[in-house]
Formats: C-alpha cells, sequence, structure tokens
C-alpha cells in the first residue's frame, strides 16, 4: 500500500513538474531597430514583461528581443537560423516592414511583391518547426492624422499585405497600424507629425511603447 502510494505520489509530482514546464512560453520578437529599442528600460518588450509580472505570470513567459536596426522582411530571412530558430522558441511575434517602405525614398526599399514573399517563407520555416508566429502591421512614418505624411499610401498597402499574409496563414494579427491611427485620431488635434506615439514619426515614445505593449499582451496572454 505505502508502495502504490509513494508511486502515484511520484506520478503526480512528475505530471505537475511537466506540465509546469509545457506552460513555460517562450516569445522571440522578430523585427527593426524599433525591436532592437524594445529591450531598452522604456522598451515595449520591458514594458510587456512589467504587465504579464503584474498578472502574476512572470514564470510562465520568456521574453527575448531579436531586433536589428534597419532590417527589413529578407535580413529577417537570412539571420532566422542564428537569432530565431536557434533559441528554440515556442512563440515568434513579427514586426517588420517600416525599413521597407520607409528606405524606398533612397531606393534600398523592399517592392510589394518580394515583401510579402520573403514574409510567406519566414512563416512557412517557422510554422514547419511547429512554432506559433504572431504578425504585427507596420505602424507609423509620420504621425499626421489626414493621410499626408508622405508615405502614408504605401505604408497602408504593406499593412495590407501583412493583413492578407496572416490571414492566409493562420496567423493571429496585432494590428498596430489601425491602433496608431485611431490614436492620434483621438488624442493629435494639432495633426502633428511626431511626439504623440514616437519621438522622430517611426521610432517609439513611452507612449507608443506602452500602447504596443498592451496590444501584443491582449494576443499573447489569454
Amino acid at each position: 500500500m505505502r508502495l502504490l502510494l509513494y508511486v502515484t505520489s511520484f506520478i503526480a509530482i512528475t505530471l505537475v513538474s511537466f506540465t509546469g514546464m509545457q506552460q513555460k512560453q517562450k516569445i522571440v520578437f522578430f523585427g527593426d531597430s524599433i525591436t532592437q529599442a524594445g529591450v531598452s528600460p522604456t522598451g515595449y518588450i520591458t514594458v510587456l514583461g512589467n504587465l504579464i509580472a503584474q498578472k502574476g505570470l512572470k514564470d510562465q513567459y520568456e521574453l527575448i528581443g531579436a531586433g536589428i536596426g534597419g532590417n527589413k522582411v529578407y535580413d529577417l530571412y537570412l539571420r532566422m537560423e542564428d537569432d530565431v530558430l536557434a533559441k528554440n522558441p515556442t512563440t515568434v511575434v513579427i514586426w517588420i516592414g517600416v525599413n521597407d517602405v520607409w528606405h524606398k525614398k533612397s531606393g534600398t526599399g523592399t517592392d510589394a511583391p518580394k515583401f510579402e514573399q520573403f514574409y510567406n517563407a519566414i512563416i512557412k520555416k517557422l510554422q514547419a518547426k511547429n512554432i506559433k508566429v504572431i504578425l504585427c502591421t507596420p505602424a507609423t512614418i509620420g504621425e499626421k492624422t489626414d493621410f499626408s505624411n508622405e508615405q502614408d499610401g504605401d505604408l497602408n498597402k504593406y499593412a495590407n499585405i501583412v493583413r492578407d499574409v496572416a490571414a492566409k496563414n493562420n496567423c493571429p494579427l496585432v494590428d498596430l497600424r489601425k491602433t496608431f491611427l485611431a490614436y492620434n485620431l483621438a488624442n493629435n488635434p494639432e495633426n502633428k507629425e511626431k511626439g504623440i506615439l514616437t519621438a522622430d514619426g517611426v521610432h517609439l515614445n513611452d507612449k507608443g511603447n506602452s500602447l504596443v505593449a498592451e496590444e501584443m499582451l491582449k494576443v499573447l496572454v489569454k
């Protein structure tokens, strides 16, 4: 009888331990300079970690930044093995597209068909490893609310590509383009180009980091 109780207790403890291990989520945030800055003390990844901790779930999540300034979608594809797959994540959050549009001004952007092709290739490779993939639309290149920012048209086009890619690949979407536009319409009555959610029209200020963290929390923590 004692042996049976011992064996039963051992199995129960083992199952609890195994379940705890299974619940641990390792999330890699894959992107450009916005994500590179996300691990700073006020960056969106840090803020997200604090929000998770406030929910008492700190031990269930490991957040890893994998952002490099200037990156476009094909840069992500080329460094995916070392910077993402080697970390064995359970989830990857992809936030890319601003530089693919922004850098068109200097002739080094990414045309739309190539952007979609590389994006799909990244997703397929991650999903083949049973990694959950979450996509984010590019948020802003200028915060004016009347669509007079120079690259609004292209940015909206690329945001639509990300939305379509997410739907076709069954990926959850964090629609930051939509969120940023809505926030600016409500909080930018003077139609400023920057200073509401960004420091320069692209890179996040503290409020922008907080908003991104809150939006990601909705998708990452159910």
